[in-house]
């Protein structure tokens, strides 16, 4: 019985042994005609789209940095790639090619890349713009030497077509430019400003038909104000923000209206048709206050504007013609 079970295992061994050896030969012949047929390579892709094949993920990566995300040009200042590969290591066939270039490319296309370049304020006005700091530096020096304020911000875009163009000459003609426009500015807000009241608001827009000084028939004394001719009913507008002191009809001047705008300083405005205010009440620059009419000691439609300091009436036209329209 014993020799029998001892056959048997010899028999069923000597069996699988067999079979396990033409199971390693077809194994051997399966990788074999796989390694002929087929190889192992890197399927690439952009947000869930395959766009191609690499052999190499880590060299792929290499490239990546040095074309993408270390890429250099003008006024290149941060590059970002919007959607990272996906790599999956697929068997295919040995004819199938990889294209690292096509998926740089792609890849290229989405990279959002942020360029930085250089504003140059004056006196906190912005006045030209460089491609570099160097350049704004040399400007913003050359301006420091005569005296003005002026800085250096940095700017970001996205959009390569917003960069500037500018050669160092011409963002200094830019600047002197701008320079000469804030100093013309400044020397007008000088000419409207009064004992440190701003008359920024033109009361009425019309021809000026009779200046500060004059004397004329229908006058005891010289003119002590600036007429300027206009519709009837043409809205009048406080000049600066004050409290109004007068609202009423008085002698030759007609219908007038006088607003207190503190310092010292007031402004009249007479021969109006309506008054629109009342004393005590406070108004803002540009508030109606009342309408052009020919009320009081007048040959026709206008306003009668006065500027007076401390009670003395003082030459308003050249402050007429400085404020803002």
């Amino acid at each position: 019985m014993n020799f029998i079970l001892k056959q048997r295992i010899k028999f069923y061994t000597k069996k699988t042994l067999r079979f396990l050896n033409l199971m390693v030969v077809a194994l051997v012949i399966i990788i074999g005609i796989a390694i002929i047929k087929y190889k192992p390579i890197y399927e690439v892709k952009l947000d869930g789209t395959k766009i191609g094949y690499v052999n190499s993920k880590k060299e792929f990566e290499s490239t990546i940095v040095a074309q993408i995300k270390n890429y250099k040009s003008k006024n290149v200042y941060n590059v970002e790639i919007q959607d990272e590969p996906e790599y999956a290591l697929k068997l295919v066939s040995r004819s199938q090619e990889t294209n690292e270039g096509e998926i740089v490319m792609a890849m290229q296309k989405d990279m959002i890349i942020t360029y930085k370049y250089f504003d140059i304020y004056v006196d906190g006005q912005k006045a030209s713009s460089v491609d570099t700091l160097e350049k704004a530096q040399e400007i913003v020096d050359e301006i420091k030497q005569k005296g003005e304020n002026a800085e250096i911000i940095e700017a970001e875009t996205q959009d390569e077509m917003e960069l500037p163009e500018n050669t160092l000459e011409t963002a200094k003609e830019e600047v002197y430019k701008e320079l000469n426009l804030i100093q013309e500015e400044k020397i007008r807000e000088e000419k409207i400003t009064i004992n440190g009241i701003k008359l920024a608001v033109l009361p009425v827009q019309g021809t000026i038909t009779s200046r500060y000084g004059v004397s004329s028939r229908i006058r005891s004394s010289d003119h002590t104000g600036l007429d300027i001719a206009t519709t009837k009913g043409t809205p009048i507008k406080v000049v600066a923000s004050g409290t109004v002191t007068c609202a009423k009809y008085s002698g030759s001047y007609g219908n007038i209206v006088k607003v207190d705008h503190g310092n010292g300083v007031e402004t009249w405005y007479a021969h109006a048709n309506k008054i629109n205010v009342t004393e005590g009440q406070t108004v803002e620059a540009g508030d109606i206050i009342a309408e052009v009419g020919s009320t009081g000691n007048s040959t026709g439609p206008h306003l009668h504007f006065e500027i007076r300091i401390n009670g003395e009436h003082i030459n308003p036209e050249e402050v007429y013609e400085n404020i803002v329209k």
